[in-house]
């Protein structure tokens, strides 16, 4: 059997997506939760973006990057989907000296997700195991922003400030990144 990002496979996550779920309403986030088809890409949340997805004017997007460093460090970098990345210039930008992608394996143990199901919400665990978290700027002029729930077959969305507050909570420090 093979095991993917998608809530067929949640229980096996040190945290579920019904359980990440009930952690929002219980700290008292107003999230509004989808279904879809699995999303493992930008390119593949678009199909559904303005269809299952709302969009619009004040609904952002995002892009995430689980990326580890040449001191094996490791960061949740989060963007607005439609920025331009330059690994090495955003590695330099965050001070992290030659970033790459973590692996499936660094991915499960630092985030407690599968590829394709990144998301800032994986700080659940990541702020526990150390994680870096670093936020597009922009997001916070947002009215909503949509994100995965730990697995790549939902998507919420819930407000900029929600989204901190629950973060914080958890704590994680967010590192606010101005990109021009």
């Amino acid at each position: 059997m093979t095991v993917d990002a998608s809530s067929a496979h949640q229980d096996s996550l040190p945290v579920s997506s019904d359980k990440m779920l009930d952690l929002l309403r219980a700290a008292g986030c107003e999230v509004t939760a989808y279904s879809h088809i699995p999303l493992r890409t930008v390119e593949d949340a678009k199909t559904v973006q303005g269809d299952v997805l709302p969009s619009g004017a004040g609904v952002v997007n995002i892009k995430n990057f689980y990326l580890r460093d040449r001191k094996k460090r490791n960061y949740l970098v989060v963007l607005e989907q439609d920025r331009e990345v330059d690994l090495k210039a955003l590695g330099a930008q965050i001070g992290a000296p030659g970033p790459s992608f973590g692996s499936p394996e660094r991915l499960m143990e630092h985030l407690g997700v599968r590829p394709g199901a990144v998301s800032p919400l994986a700080m659940v665990t990541g702020a526990e195991m150390g994680v870096t978290l670093v936020m597009d700027a922009a997001l916070r002029q947002a009215e909503v922003v949509h994100l995965h729930p730990l697995v790549n077959d939902r998507t919420v969305a819930m407000t900029p400030d929600d989204l901190e507050r629950v973060l914080r909570g958890w704590g994680a420090e967010i590192r606010w990144l101005e990109l021009g």
